[in-house]
């Protein structure tokens, strides 16, 4: 009976020792998590209470993307990456400048390449004509004793029809820049947001350090602990 009593004093006394060993050393243990809106939460639970720590604001991508997607530049508002708006809205503001001018050009040179074509009334120096007003300056359409000249009707309609297939492939160039633009700010809202908590930090160290393991069944073992921070 007696050893009876003391092998099970022995077995309570080595699963009291191993569960003091497991628990962490703030006599904490992690009961689960709960996401509240961008906030991320931990509930922890010790012997008598329940405790809620906040490990902070962390953006949702998929809302970052949603965001960007029905106002551009407003995900990276959302990511709190407020250094990155002049870059969008920069780009965004040269693509809509260049979709503008080259299409006001392609629409000039347009006008006048079919009104040169159509018109019963040519009439090669005549500057309320769209393909007289559109001449460089100090050109004619016909060769004359004093200036350049375009080479007459024939060679300038060629000429205006080329400028106009011109700034047109020009003002598609500029509308699919916009569109990439347009793209790019989403991917770079969601990677932003995936990426919001990654420790860039050009911190290196190594450190090495002996530690004792206690094992229940190995008893005491040595071990070297090698740990990198990156």
């Amino acid at each position: 009976m007696k050893r009876l009593i003391v092998i099970l004093s022995a077995i309570a006394l080595a699963t009291l020792v191993y569960s003091q060993q497991t628990q962490p050393d703030n006599g904490w243990v992690e009961a689960g998590y709960a996401q509240l809106g961008d906030t991320l939460q931990v509930r922890q639970v010790s012997a008598d209470t329940i405790h809620v720590k906040t490990l902070g604001w962390k953006p949702d991508p998929i809302r970052a993307v949603w965001m960007g997607t029905i106002i551009p530049g407003y995900g990276q508002i959302y990511n709190r990456s407020y250094w990155k708006l002049p870059i969008v809205y920069g780009a965004f503001m040269g693509c809509a400048y260049a979709i503008t001018w080259t299409n006001g050009l392609y629409t000039d040179y347009k006008t006048a390449y079919r009104d040169i074509s159509t018109d019963p009334y040519y009439n090669p120096v005549d500057p309320t004509k769209s393909y007289v007003a559109i001449l460089p300056k100090g050109y004619t359409i016909e060769p004359s004793g004093s200036g350049g000249s375009m080479g007459g009707k024939a060679k300038y309609t060629t000429n205006l029809q080329n400028n106009m297939n011109s700034y047109r492939r020009y003002r598609d160039i500029s509308i699919v820049a916009t569109v990439l633009v347009y793209a790019l700010s989403l991917i770079d809202a969601y990677v932003d947001a995936q990426l919001y908590d990654f420790d860039i930090s050009t911190d290196l160290s190594l450190n090495v350090t002996p530690e004792v393991n206690r094992d229940v069944f190995n008893n005491r073992t040595g071990e070297l602990k090698l740990a990198i921070r990156f």
